[in-house]
């Protein structure tokens, strides 16, 4: 799980500050694909990235993982580039590049002199609709990927308990399911799955093309229309609704796996941004995780940690920007001599507050300084300000809801605070799971047994 200041990956940018925002442009290709640009004249550098709609959220059971599976394939080569061109033409070329996967997305991106853009461009047009799958390569990267989530999940023990307690919280939505795959799934891929998922999603009128950085706003749509212009479109077929089944009460688990230490995760079932009732809602459930987790003044450091001592590390997290309905997250590693339902019972203490109470004038305006510090040093990246327009048009808010967030959350008030807590911090929409530590030595014999 991760600790998570109010200031979330996205949306850390300024809007009220004394220099307006620079200016995003936008064109929709004659495929469908969009391009957003937006100029940054500060260094002579460009950010290039493409975002599909297209992630694990996305994958029926069976083949969950697919998506991260594709993203490894998409640098095997195509007719005119053949394995390993990709990366050593960029790398030729003086720029860095990769790509990332996640629940409602899949991004590849390059970072270049912008003198170069068209190189990135012509590779990348390239890839979109001629990419070649082959089950030699599929095989070699089988390997990588299942050694990637030894590395990742079976040997981190807080990475294992995340994604059992995942699959717990959710029953019907597909966040159930972990961005990287189950193991049964990545062992049985075949390369007919990749290609109908290569087919099926990765298409011009399924993308966005975000660039920012040193250029010029018609160069770069000429240069789009150049590369990416002739590729043909997909007819797409809209997703079956995904919404989460309602729960019915608390669910528990214990996870048994080798760790150091124990900890406890509570999650309670909330809406994002994309699915609030109300607007407002989603941004005042940002200020509440401010207030228990926003720096070394917030509630759970200050009375957790420093106070009581019960914790040697505490945090909460909320996932504004998520496609679908997502959790509220409270986590904690108890101190020594502590134990795990202490600190479930001082979580649950800290909930109670914030629907009792409201929050005082200091902690709110505290929050919203936060925001407008955290504004004016994201500013500073440019692949920052492409990650936020290129997430936030890729999961169906739009990139104009970037110049919203900073406004939006100097709005909220203690009152909606409180009424949100309120609304959704349920004991019957409360899911909660416990790290049981197991001998780390014990594991590591077995390996050496099985081999």
């Amino acid at each position: 799980m991760k600790h998570r200041i109010l200031c979330t990956l996205l949306f850390c940018f300024p809007v009220l500050t004394s220099h307006a925002s620079p200016h995003v442009a936008e064109r929709i290709l004659g495929n469908g694909l969009k391009v957003l640009v937006k100029e940054d004249h500060r260094s002579p550098v460009v950010v290039s990235q493409v975002w599909y709609k297209v992630g694990s959220s996305y994958e029926p059971g069976g083949i969950t993982g697919i998506s991260h599976m594709l993203e490894h394939m998409m640098f095997k080569g195509t007719d005119k580039h053949p394995v390993g061109e990709f990366s050593r033409i960029i790398a030729e070329n003086g720029g860095d590049e990769n790509a990332f996967t996640g629940r409602d997305y899949t991004a590849y991106f390059q970072t270049m002199a912008a003198s170069k853009l068209a190189v990135s461009f012509e590779l990348e047009a390239d890839r979109m609709r001629h990419l070649h799958l082959l089950a030699d390569e599929l095989k070699k990267e089988l390997e990588v990927v299942t050694e990637e989530r030894r590395m990742r999940t079976e040997d981190n023990p807080q990475a294992k308990m995340s994604e059992q307690f995942s699959a717990l919280a959710f029953t019907s939505s597909p966040y159930k399911n972990p961005i990287i795959g189950w193991p049964v799934d990545i062992a049985n891929y075949q390369v007919d799955d990749l290609q109908a998922w290569y087919q099926r999603w990765y298409a011009p009128n399924n993308a966005t093309l975000v660039v920012v950085g040193d250029v010029q706003t018609p160069d770069v749509f000429a240069l789009a229309e150049q590369y990416f212009g002739g590729l043909q479109a997909s007819e797409l077929k809209p997703l079956k609704p995904q919404t989460e089944s309602p729960q019915l009460g608390v669910r528990k688990m214990t996870v048994k796996v080798p760790a150091k230490l124990p900890s406890v995760v509570l999650g309670y079932k909330v809406p994002s941004l994309k699915t609030a009732e109300h607007e407002w809602e989603a941004y005042a459930l940002e200020v509440l995780a401010g207030v228990l987790d926003g720096g070394s003044s917030a509630r759970l450091s200050k009375e957790l940690i420093r106070g009581k001592q019960l914790a040697v590390s505490a945090g909460a997290g909320y996932n504004f920007s998520s496609r679908l309905s997502d959790l509220f997250e409270l986590e904690a590693t108890p101190a020594e001599g502590k134990t795990v339902w202490e600190l479930e019972l001082e979580l649950k203490k800290q909930v109670a507050q914030l629907q009792q109470q409201l929050i005082n004038k200091d902690e709110l305006q505290r929050i919203k300084a936060q925001v407008l510090a955290n504004a004016v040093f994201e500013r500073d990246s440019n692949f920052y300000q492409a990650m936020q327009l290129g997430m936030l048009e890729t999961i169906g808010l739009g990139w104009q809801k970037a110049d919203e967030y900073v406004a939006k959350i100097n709005q909220v008030t203690a009152g909606q605070v409180r009424e949100v807590a309120r609304k959704y911090l349920l004991e019957d929409h409360l899911n909660i799971a416990y790290l049981e530590p197991q001998p780390i030595n014990t594991a590591t014999a077995r390996k050496k047994a099985v081999k």
